[in-house]
């Protein structure tokens, strides 16, 4: 299947994997890229720049199909060092770089003038029409049903990628209740290049993650996430456990008066006990609404090909179909 997304970063099929704390390990963009997608490190689960273009090296050492790195721009007062991460990038010969959080532009002229190609993620249309105002090459446009960061406008998919192709010139792809070739084919009709996915890689074979956290996923359905930071307008989607309901009491009990430190226990730095030992219950780690379309554990290989199977059973045979009858 070629589109534009596939023109775009060199990739056989328009399968991007996102960035995610604690699981964009170069093994996890490695498999994915091999499997004909786009596998993306997430630059700042590494400790230190110095660590990136170790990870860099080693996804190199794993695969000669192109990949990309997650860089996430964080509001923060002590924030990461940033140019040095970029370096890492630019020196590494990485040539896709997928950007999250705040707004990219300080970065852009470095890595425009290395050749890399910038997707930015967003969470609403105006978000996108101010990454295309910047430069950037292609956004990953993230519905209120995505794991993680959705925003604060609440809008699904269904609305947000049709406004979203009514907007944007550069391509798009769809973020957000993406698992399999149904997903995929939805999201061309309304307009997107590609999918990216996240909760679904996390559930793969190749994904550096404890069995636990698979197990979870698989475990859980559509109703089993929940929305928490609201009051802080840094609205983040995580699985729901105990500490996340703790976290829930904790916030309605204080209403207008939460802070941040509050919820501490809860949120920060709890991704290494859950996603490397498996401590299902540490705190709060982001999960999208689509684990409840999420049934097994195969390779990555194994769940690219099925999609693009779907894709075109449902493309040439059920649609086809539908106009002959």
């Amino acid at each position: 299947m070629k589109t534009a997304i596939t023109e775009m970063f060199g990739i056989e099929h328009p399968i991007i994997q996102g960035g995610m704390h604690y699981v964009g390990f170069a093994e996890m963009a490695a498999a994915v890229s091999n499997a004909g997608g786009l596998g993306i490190i997430t630059g700042l689960t590494q400790k230190s720049a110095d660590d990136l273009a170790n990870e860099i090296a080693r996804c190199k050492d794993m695969t000669d199909k192109p990949f990309g790195v997650n860089i996430t721009f964080l509001p923060t007062l002590n924030p990461p060092d940033y140019p040095a991460y970029v370096k890492a990038v630019i020196d590494g010969g990485v040539k896709i770089v997928e950007t999250a959080g705040r707004n990219p532009v300080q970065v852009l002229p470095y890595l425009k003038d290395a050749g890399i190609k910038v997707i930015h993620k967003c969470t609403s249309v105006r978000h996108s029409l101010k990454a295309q105002e910047i430069g950037c090459d292609a956004v990953s446009v993230d519905g209120f049903e995505c794991g993680g960061h959705p925003g604060e406008d609440d809008i699904p998919n269904m609305i947000l990628l049709p406004r979203a192709a009514d907007e944007l010139e550069i391509p798009f792809v769809s973020s957000g209740g993406m698992a399999d070739g149904r997903s995929l084919v939805a999201s061309l009709a309304m307009g997107a290049q590609g999918m990216n996915m996240g909760t679904r890689f996390i559930a793969t074979k190749e994904a550096p993650v404890h069995e636990n956290v698979k197990a979870a996923i698989v475990a859980a359905t559509e109703l089993d996430t929940r929305l928490v930071m609201r009051p802080l307008r840094n609205t983040e989607r995580v699985l729901t456990n105990d500490a996340v309901e703790r976290l829930l009491v904790k916030e309605k009990e204080l209403g207008a008066d939460l802070k941040f430190e509050d919820i501490i226990e809860e949120v920060a730095g709890v991704y290494p006990r859950i996603m490397m030992e498996g401590d299902m219950d540490a705190g709060a780690w982001s999960c999208g609404m689509v684990a409840g379309l999420i049934n097994d554990i195969p390779t990555c290989q194994e769940l690219i090909d099925r999609i693009m199977g779907e894709a075109d059973a449902i493309i040439n045979k059920r649609l086809a179909g539908f106009m002959t009858a």
